[in-house]
């Protein structure tokens, strides 16, 4: 996790960079840019998400957090569910919404370009709510 930040008591306006990259729980690289520790946030943060040619995140949910999703560039793919019984495919330009306790499992078809996209959360402490789903990994081997 990126190293916290001073920020006024007064919750003044604050103006950031993406963080250094860092691997999440669901094993993708993150770089935190608005989050309780670098801006105070208390019930949001934003981020840059990469997902490497032929990557995949580990199968999970985020316990009673939403999360939007803003594609910049590739295209990528998710299974979700109960089951992992539904798919997306997101390209760039596209919005993706995440309902709390959904599981699922993104993941980059490409096997040369990486996938980056903006992910907003309601959780402030982005790894916090990251539930893993080990029982839902060999549904979609990879």
């Amino acid at each position: 996790m990126p190293d916290s930040l001073e920020f006024s008591a007064l919750r003044d306006c604050c103006q950031l960079k993406a963080g250094a990259a860092y691997t999440g729980k669901q094993g993708l690289q993150y770089n935190v840019a608005i989050s309780a520790e670098t801006a105070g946030a208390r019930a949001i943060h934003m981020q840059l998400v990469t997902i490497p040619p032929g990557g995949r995140a580990r199968a999970h949910k985020h316990a009673t957090h939403e999360t939007a999703l803003y594609a910049l560039k590739g295209t990528s793919c998710m299974w979700y569910g109960e089951r992992l019984e539904h798919h997306a495919v997101v390209e760039p330009g596209d919005f993706l919404y995440i309902p709390a306790d959904m599981p699922h499992l993104p993941y980059n078809p490409s096997a040369t370009e990486p996938v980056v996209a903006v992910i907003a959360r309601t959780d402030p402490n982005e790894q916090e709510s990251v539930v893993l789903l080990p029982e839902l990994e060999e549904i979609h081997a990879a």
